[in-house]
């Protein structure tokens, strides 16, 4: 890295010489919660409100703190309390948000949302945190006008908008280019390189994982039964980073035992896990996070590793110049989309997502159990609420009007996120009652319970992703209608990789028709779930084994074209 000294340095020195600097302290608690140190950080901002008790500015750099040491409460109240007293600050009210988030309370987080961008209506990153919460709550008020400031700050260059929130928007492949690009220049500016990495050119291929989901979450529900697979291929050494700390569930577990190591990365600094991933030697990195929360763009953009390739966890393009390869499939990335991704494009034979295929299913719970009429089409979508987006639920109610006596199972979300839903429903003449909601279950509960699921209805643009992978192990079909962008196309895939591309439907009208005949004809439906218990054993979708040896063939292929020779070279 560059001699120069850091901006955290330079402060560091100041307070040295003038302990008393109260502004200096606080810069020093940005600085460090900047980079990661959250330890420094917390020290920084103490020292500060020793100096100035009460400061506003000082509660909430320690508030902030808090609440990257996962202390939500703590955190929200010193963030209440420096809102107190600076009630016209904005960035104060959007911090106040974020640890309402974390703290469980999603309709306070939603208020003060609010309040920051009314104190700074012009400011995108507000009109964008606005936005997404109030999609996370259903809550739709202003939705077009938020949307339009949100795609317009992209538009008009602004790197304020976080990229994974935009994918949730109705914009094309070039415009979630955009956004990742513009929030990618302004790291590239501010994070130092470390120096240049070369790959190996003998001896096993060292790759590695990057992620906050090596646990019971998404992420390593997905790549479980992969790791395991890939212990079969001993030119590849597996490293997996783990940004989040072991949560004792049996998916750690395995995780741990299929890897050559686990590296617990939990609370370290930017620089700190970029030195540990050089110094593990990796040479082809993975970032398994990407631009979603709990992610270390930071870490990437001090390129680590001499190869970084973006998969699975962001669907989209990285806009990211520290990232080289995207790794996909035919169906999810064609193309014709490839002038929209920065990235250059790896292609497996076979669907880009994994899935662990040594699940078994639960006894199914009784209908009444999950809150089921006795009788019925259930027509379920247990996506996040954020995908319902007003478009998304205008196809279920058409669909739960055309199906007399149907149903429609939702995950339940955030806040007052249910009743509105039943209120939208209200409006719309259908009997809120038709709405049910399954409060979040651990992962062999929940995915139990697909077994009363008739259909699985997706939403656009923003499809299911893990759901759909869920639904389809479980025997239940999944309707969806693929889009023009990564996010609205990965329920596709998975239908296009089990055969069944009638489920692929090419509008909203279609998507409803389709929906409506499959509902009133017990008979068709029943032969859909046959046909799919049969793709489900018969296609490559959930063959692990096969997918690792695609994986490991790909990866030596690029490794090869960048000077790898092979494990047995001498």
């Amino acid at each position: 890295m560059t001699n120069a000294p850091s901006e955290r340095d330079q402060l560091r020195l100041a307070v040295s010489r003038q302990p008393g600097d109260f502004i200096a302290w606080v810069m020093l608690a940005d600085a460090e919660l900047g980079i990661g140190d959250v330890a420094a950080g917390e020290a920084a901002a103490s020292t500060a409100l020793q100096l100035r008790p009460q400061h506003p500015e000082a509660l909430a750099r320690l508030g902030r703190a808090r609440w990257m040491q996962g202390r939500h409460d703590d955190a929200a109240a010193l963030l209440q309390r420096a809102c107190q007293l600076a009630p016209q600050h904005p960035g104060m009210a959007l911090w106040l948000g974020h640890v309402l988030e974390d703290a469980n309370q999603p309709e306070a987080a939603a208020e003060a949302y609010r309040r920051a961008h009314a104190l700074a209506p012009d400011e995108a990153y507000m009109a964008a945190q606005r936005l997404n919460w109030q999609r996370r709550l259903c809550d739709w008020r202003d939705l077009d006008a938020l949307s339009q400031q949100v795609r317009g700050a992209v538009a008009q260059g602004n790197p304020a908008v976080e990229p994974f929130a935009f994918l949730s928007e109705d914009g094309s492949a070039a415009e979630q280019l955009a956004c990742a690009r513009q929030r990618a220049s302004v790291l590239a500016q501010s994070i130092p390189r470390l120096p240049a990495a070369q790959l190996r050119t003998h001896g096993a291929l060292r790759v590695g994982f990057l992620s906050n989901g090596f646990g019971a979450h998404p992420t390593g529900l997905l790549t479980v039964a992969l790791f395991e697979q890939l212990r079969a291929h001993p030119q590849l050494q597996i490293h997996l980073f783990a940004l989040n700390s072991d949560d004792g569930s049996a998916i750690r577990q395995r995780l741990h035992a299929a890897a050559d190591q686990l590296h617990d990365l939990n609370g370290q600094a930017h620089a700190a896990i970029a030195q540990r991933i050089r110094t593990a030697g990796i040479d082809v990195l993975f970032d398994l996070r990407g631009w979603g929360g709990g992610g270390t763009p930071e870490v990437l953009a001090m390129r680590p590793a001499p190869l970084q390739l973006n998969w699975l966890a962001y669907p989209g393009t990285s806009g990211a110049p520290w990232i080289d390869y995207i790794v996909a499939d035919a169906f999810v990335l064609p193309p014709a989309l490839e002038p929209a991704f920065s990235e250059k494009v790896l292609r497996l034979p076979r669907a880009f997502q994994p899935s662990d295929n040594t699940r078994t299913l639960q006894a199914e719970p009784s209908r009444s159990d999950c809150g089921l009429p006795d009788s019925g089409v259930v027509f379920c979508c247990f996506n996040n609420s954020y995908k319902l987006n007003p478009r998304s639920v205008e196809r279920l109610l058409q669909i739960l009007i055309g199906v007399p006596g149907s149903v429609l199972w939702l995950l339940s979300g955030p806040g007052l996120a249910d009743q509105r839903l039943r209120e939208v429903a209200r409006q719309r003449g259908v009997d809120p009652a038709r709405l049910i909601f399954m409060a979040k279950l651990p992962h062999p509960h929940y995915l139990a319970r697909y077994q009363h699921a008739d259909l699985f209805l997706d939403t656009h643009p923003y499809n299911a992703h893990t759901t759909a992978s869920d639904a389809l192990w479980a025997g239940c079909p999944v309707l969806t209608a693929p889009g023009s962008t990564f996010a609205a196309r990965v329920a596709g895939s998975l239908n296009h990789h089990l055969g069944l591309d009638e489920l692929n439907l090419a509008d909203d009208q279609a998507f409803v028709a389709s929906a409506i005949a499959l509902g009133n004809d017990a008979d068709a439906l029943q032969n859909l779930r046959q046909r799919l218990a049969h793709a489900r054993q018969h296609s490559n979708l959930f063959d692990m084994a096969g997918f690792a040896a695609d994986l490991a063939q790909l990866l030596q292929q690029l490794a090869s074209r960048h000077g790898w020779r092979g494990a047995d070279a001498g």
